[in-house]
Formats: structure tokens, C-alpha cells, sequence
């Protein structure tokens, strides 16, 4: 192993204790009395021998004791008893010191998980649309429930013990070295192997670690995947493609398991093995120094004992050390996720938003998702308290980071969004979107009831305000012939309900929160006719009084619009009521021809072609 490898791994581990020592000091108390109880335990090993060596010094072998011997006055009838009863006592009080240590550390460690497990969940919540698109959400699971576990290894249950484990070697050696230095280098002869066998083995370990961590992680994001979008991998016949690709996945991750689980073995052996050569070096040598009086059988006996329970800890710490490598795998994956910036964050100075009468204002918008290709450029929008203005244009023109910009899911790169004259950068960001209901292209539902789905919109809402709510969605004919009405529960992603459906319930939602503005993302997308004409219709009672902000391709929808916005290369090409531009000939108008010509289902088509 390299000096910068062993450099690295070292900067890993400090950099994942650095970055939650705030929480281990907060169980710092529990932390501290664990200590103590270890330490206690590391002194009651130290002595757990001395017993039997009175045993055989002084009954057994009386003959051989020397008259030098502090210990010689002993009367040898008292020091059987006396040895019987140290025996238990030492190991009642070891039980109890092993007993404290363990749960103390074991409640510290769970403690401090549960708080990185909720700061990690509430630090995905802030991370940008953008990384949630790439990152993978099994990926994601895995870092939050499995990695964190393997943390409290890092912090606490491997960490303490193998510290003690260190503690307990040194102190056997030196107390052996000061009984019997030559079998204390013999003891000792052995550590620079097990040193160097450790670091060396538990560097492959945490490697290997790492990468079946990262095999996990695909391993969850390809079934969250599979999962999540059943209905087209049974539509396109996709199982077996799917099966295959997961059995590779699983088989990869599998073999990253066993490489670790060898690994680990062999450190263990080769523990034992160094271990065992120690011990027949004290046993050799120190049978010849009996034999020639140089020490006493006792001493022997506690120099064996102390060899049996000091590489004890070395094999605990092969044990110990392959857990930490693996768990410090597992740190680095966390710290980077905790270490991932939001993109959208209050400034310096923001303010709770005051309420909205909910006009709107863009000013020279710019805005980019890598720098050097914008995706808008020069937008200019003024949009009146209560107007419904739908935004139109062929896919990939920036409809919907002109809204997203809105709700601070983005920042602009340049230029100014403002809401009653207010810049949305001045405003914090929760303020901000407690006044603003979006409902995004797709439509998400909870597994739960109806009721709640709904009562996400406004928590504490009441019954009666939730039926108002799906009456004027539309939504509360359907909902009454569920088979437990409102308490019907709907699956994930409201799998239960129809396509029309969800999104009804979802513009339900909207109506009981009665915010000022409201955003929506393609809502009648992927309906039929009939839906769709519903999904419109209880757009127009929930919008009503409501600053409105619709990216649509359904160009009835826009012809309800009091403006709209046609948007084309991040532009804006047209703004105007829909029938001054139906009648203007411009880009609009073709769109509205096109309109004329094809089915509503046909109509992003439609709008593609004219841009084209």
C-alpha cells in the first residue's frame, strides 16, 4: 500500500468524522461514560489472568517461589478461595462494563443516524430538479437507508472498540515486557506483520466495499426503475430485457460481495496464523526460562493468557478494520451527497414574501442549465393580477423553465423575475412557494386516501373544504362512486385512478390551497378528448381569480387564455390575447390552422411541425 493511498483512506475517515462531529458532540455524555466502561473492561483483561497465576505460584508449584517475591507471605489455604472469588468478581464486573459500553455506544450510534438519516432526507428536498433527474432515485434509497446504517460504524460501534482493542495490545505488551522482556519481543516480533497485513488487506477491503456500494446503488436504481414503470415494460414485452439486465447487475454486485468476503477471510487467517507463531515462540522460550527458574510457572501461564486475549483484539481488529473499511465506503457516498450544493438557496438578507396579488414580471430573462447554451435568452413578460396566460411553442423551446423560474426551482442567469415588484431572489424560498401551486406534467398522487391526497395542498384543511375543492376540479362525481369515497386509498402514484382522474384530484389539490398563483405543466397531456374537455373545464373554476401560468400544446386550452405567450428558441415570438393572434397571421395563427386540420390528440404534433 502506498503512502498516498494510505494517505487517502486516512483523509476519507477524517473527512467523514469532521463532517459530523457537530452530532457526536451532541451525545458526547453518552459517549464519554461508554469510554470509561471500555476502558474498564481494557483493565479488568489486563488483570483477568492474575488469579490463576496466584493459583499455581503458590499451591501448585509452591517450591519455586522465591523468597523476593513481594507475594510470598501468602498463606496458600487463602489463596484459592481468594483466586475463585477474584475470577467471578472480575467477571461480573467486566460483563457489566462490556454491557454498558455496548448499549452506550449502540444508542449514541443510532441517535446520530437518525439525525444524519433526517438531515440527509431534508437535504434531498433542497438538491435541484436537475440532480434528481440524473441522479436515480434506488441510488438515491440506498445512500439514505443502507449507507447511513454502515455509518454508525464509522462514528461509533467499530470505532470505539477498535481503539480499546489498540489500547488493550499496547498495554499487554508492556506489562509482559516489563515481566519478561525477552518474551516481550517475542510477543512484539510479530505486530509490524500484523500491521502491515492489516493496512494492506483493509485498503482492498474498503476498495471492494466501495464498489459493491456503488453496485448497490444501480442495483436499486434498475429496480425502482423496473418497478416504477411496470405498465410499459409489460406493454413494450420488456421482462426478459429487464430480468437479464438486473440478473448482470445482481451478479456483479454479487461477485464485488464474495472479493470483500475472501478479503476478509484471509486477513483473519493470516491473524490467526501470525498469532499462533507468537505463541510458540513464548511457549518454547519461556518453558526453557522456567525450566532454568529465570520466571515462575505463573508468569508463563499469564504471558499465554495475556498472547490468547492481547491478538484476541488483533483478531478483533482484522474483524473491526473490515467493517470500517466498508463502512467508510459507505461515509464517503453520504458526505458527497451532504456535500452537494443546492442550486436555489435564500440570500444573504432574503425576506418572508408579504402576500401576493400575484402579478408577474419577467425582465430580460436569461437563463441556462449548462453555462454557454442558453435555453432562454431576452424573455420579457407582464402578466396582470388574476390573467390565465397560456404558454405555447414546439417541445425543448423553454415553456417550462419559464415557469420554473417562477417558483424558484431555477435561478435566472440574467435579467429579473419579479412578483408585485418584488425579485424572487430577495425572497425566501419557502415564503415564496407557499403562494405559488404547480402542478407538474406528471401528475403524482401518494399512496394514500383520496382525502390526504387532496389535504396536501392546504394540511388542516377541513371535509367540507376538501368535497368544495373536488367539486370545482371536477372531481367529486368519480370520487363518490370510489368504492370508499374520499377514504379510498389510491396507490403510489395513484395507480388506482385513470389518467383524467389523477389529474383532476391534482387540480382538486390545487383549489384548497388558494394561493395566489397558480403554475401548471402540460395538464391535459396524454388525456382523451372527453378528459381532457373535463380537465378544462375545472381549470377555468380553479384558475378563476388566480394569476395563471399554463405551458400547454392543447391550443383549446390556450384559446381560453386572456394572453398567450409563443415561445421559440427560447423566445418569445408572440404575446397577445389568443383571437387577436388567431387573426394576426403569425406563428399562432399556423398553429391554430394546424389546429383546424388535425384531432386535439394530434396537436403537439401540430405545433412541432409549424415550427419546423
Amino acid at each position: 500500500m502506498s503512502p498516498r493511498t494510505r494517505t487517502d483512506a486516512a483523509r476519507s475517515l477524517a473527512r467523514s468524522l469532521q463532517r459530523f462531529a457537530p452530532l457526536l458532540r451532541q451525545q458526547r455524555g453518552l459517549l464519554a461514560t461508554s469510554a470509561l466502561s471500555l476502558a474498564a473492561d481494557v483493565a479488568l483483561r489486563l488483570v483477568e489472568p492474575w488469579p490463576l497465576k496466584f493459583v499455581v505460584d503458590h499451591v501448585l508449584d509452591p517450591r519455586r517461589l522465591r523468597p523476593s517475591d513481594p507475594m510470598a507471605w501468602l498463606d496458600p489455604r487463602l489463596v484459592v478461595p481468594a483466586a475463585a472469588l477474584a475470577v467471578v468478581a472480575i467477571a461480573v464486573a467486566r460483563g457489566a462494563a462490556a454491557y454498558g459500553s455496548a448499549v452506550g455506544l449502540s444508542i449514541a450510534g443510532t441517535r446520530v443516524i437518525t439525525d444524519v438519516r433526517a438531515a440527509l432526507f431534508a437535504h434531498l428536498q433542497r438538491l435541484s430538479l436537475t440532480f434528481h433527474a440524473t441522479a436515480g432515485s434506488g441510488d438515491l434509497i440506498v445512500r439514505v437507508i443502507a449507507d447511513v446504517n454502515l455509518l454508525k460504524d464509522v462514528m461509533v460501534s467499530a470505532l470505539f472498540p477498535l481503539a480499546g482493542n489498540l489500547v488493550l495490545l499496547v498495554a499487554m505488551l508492556l506489562v509482559m515486557s516489563a515481566m519478561q522482556w525477552q518474551l516481550g519481543l517475542v510477543a512484539a516480533a510479530v505486530v509490524p506483520a500484523l500491521a502491515l497485513s492489516t493496512v494492506r488487506l483493509g485498503r482492498r477491503i474498503r476498495e471492494g466495499a466501495r464498489a459493491q456500494r456503488k453496485r448497490e446503488g444501480s442495483l436499486a436504481r434498475r429496480t425502482a426503475e423496473s418497478i416504477g414503470g411496470i405498465r410499459t415494460v409489460r406493454a413494450l414485452g420488456l421482462e426478459g430485457a429487464f430480468g437479464e439486465a438486473f440478473r448482470v447487475q445482481n451478479t456483479r454486485s454479487h461477485g464485488d460481495g464474495a472479493r470483500v468476503a475472501r478479503l476478509e477471510a484471509r486477513l483473519e487467517r493470516t491473524v490467526d496464523v501470525l498469532v499462533a507463531i507468537a505463541t510458540a515462540g513464548v511457549l518454547w522460550m519461556g518453558a526453557g526460562l522456567v525450566a532454568q527458574q529465570a520466571m515462575s510457572a505463573g508468569d508463563l501461564i499469564v504471558f499465554l493468557a495475556y498472547l490468547k486475549n492481547a491478538f484476541k483484539p488483533v483478531r478483533d481488529f482484522a474483524k473491526y478494520a473490515s467493517r470500517l473499511a466498508k463502512a467508510a465506503a459507505a461515509a464517503e457516498r453520504v458526505v458527497d451527497l451532504l456535500d452537494t450544493a443546492p442550486d436555489v438557496v435564500d440570500a444573504p438578507g432574503a425576506v418572508a414574501a408579504p402576500p401576493l396579488s400575484g402579478r408577474v414580471r419577467f425582465e430580460d430573462v436569461r437563463f441556462a442549465y449548462v453555462p454557454g447554451h442558453p435555453v432562454l435568452d431576452g424573455v420579457d413578460l407582464d402578466v396582470a393580477p388574476g390573467q390565465l396566460v397560456a404558454i405555447v411553442g414546439p417541445s425543448g423551446a423553454g415553456k417550462s423553465t419559464i415557469v420554473s423560474l417562477l417558483a424558484r426551482f431555477h435561478d435566472v442567469t440574467g435579467g429579473r423575475v419579479l412578483v408585485d415588484g418584488l425579485d424572487v431572489r430577495d425572497l425566501t424560498v419557502a415564503s415564496l412557494r407557499r403562494q405559488i401551486t404547480c402542478l407538474v406534467q406528471d401528475t403524482v398522487l401518494f399512496a394514500t386516501s383520496v382525502r390526504e391526497n387532496i389535504a396536501y395542498g392546504a394540511p388542516g384543511v377541513s371535509d367540507a373544504a376538501i368535497a368544495d375543492a373536488a367539486r370545482r376540479a371536477g372531481a367529486h362525481g368519480f370520487i363518490e362512486h370510489l368504492p370508499q369515497g374520499y377514504a379510498t386509498i389510491v396507490g403510489e402514484r395513484g395507480a388506482t385512478l385513470s389518467a383524467g382522474q389523477r389529474q383532476r384530484v391534482a387540480l382538486a389539490r390545487a383549489a384548497v390551497r388558494q394561493t395566489p398563483f397558480l403554475v401548471l405543466d402540460e395538464p391535459t397531456t396524454g388525456l382523451d378528448e372527453e378528459h381532457a374537455r373535463l380537465v378544462r373545464g375545472a381549470l377555468r373554476e380553479v384558475s378563476r381569480g388566480r394569476t395563471t401560468l399554463v405551458v400547454t400544446h392543447d391550443l383549446a386550452l390556450a384559446m381560453d387564455a386572456d394572453i398567450v405567450l409563443v415561445v421559440d428558441g427560447g423566445r418569445v415570438v408572440e404575446v397577445g390575447p389568443p383571437a387577436e393572434l388567431r387573426t394576426a397571421g403569425g406563428r399562432f395563427a399556423a398553429l391554430s390552422g394546424a389546429r383546424g386540420r388535425r384531432s386535439r390528440s394530434q396537436d403537439r404534433e401540430a405545433v412541432d411541425a409549424v415550427a419546423r
